[in-house]
Parts: structure tokens; C-alpha cells; sequence
């Protein structure tokens, strides 16, 4: 997730928006949105716009899959946003794939290959 929550207001607005959008996500019934974990929300300071990070089961082709059903159901998700957060402005959500997730596996891979095999029997 990049950018840094600016103040302890918007931090818990950020959570707030994340914990909303993560339990709607169950109810939505498009089938290409598989196993979805919500990973942060990162929204403008005027309330406006928000990036939602997530990160799905599967490679690169299936996470923009994803992606794009995540998308085509934002607006619901901001309507579910409206009825359950009382904020002046609803953002606007925009899904983007939390590389953060994927770089930490990827160097989880790395260190695990660091150690020889047979230190690992010991």
C-alpha cells in the first residue's frame, strides 16, 4: 500500500471504508471475484477518491480478473459505503493489486532458498 495515512482521523476512516468494503464483498455474486482479501484503503485527503488494495488467489491474469469485477461492482460498494458510514463525501473507489503482498512472498521464496536443503533435515 503506498502513501501514508495523513492524520489518526483518516486512518480510522480508512479502516472504517476497508472493514465496510471487505464484508460486502460476501454478498456480491460475481463469480470472478474469488478469494479476495482487502488489504488496506488509501483515501484523498478531501474524501473524494479512495484506492482500495486487495490481493486474490492466482497469478497476474486472474488478479487484474479480479480487478476488473472488483471495479464493476464499486458502485454498489459505494452505495453499501453510504447506508453503513456517515462521512461527507463517499469516495469514489478505485482497485489496485497490493504488490506488497506478492513482494513478500516472493522474498519469503528467496530466503527460503538461501538455506542449504540438508541444514534443513538437521
Amino acid at each position: 500500500m503506498s502513501g501514508p495515512a495523513r492524520t489518526p482521523r483518516m486512518r480510522k476512516v480508512n479502516e472504517l471504508l476497508r472493514e465496510v468494503i471487505a464484508d460486502e464483498l460476501h454478498d456480491l455474486a460475481d463469480p470472478r471475484i474469488g478469494f479476495v482479501t482487502i488489504t488496506g484503503v488509501d483515501t484523498s485527503p478531501d474524501l473524494r477518491n479512495a484506492r482500495v488494495y486487495f490481493s486474490a488467489l492466482g497469478d497476474a491474469d486472474a488478479a487484474e480478473e479480479t480487478r476488473k469485477a472488483l471495479q464493476h461492482a464499486a458502485p454498489h460498494l459505494q452505495e453499501a459505503l453510504g447506508r453503513q458510514v456517515r462521512i461527507k463525501y463517499i469516495p469514489k473507489l478505485r482497485f489496485v493489486v497490493d504488490e506488497a503482498v506478492e513482494r513478500g512472498m516472493r522474498m519469503e521464496e528467496l530466503l527460503r532458498n538461501i538455506v542449504p536443503h540438508d541444514e534443513e533435515e538437521e
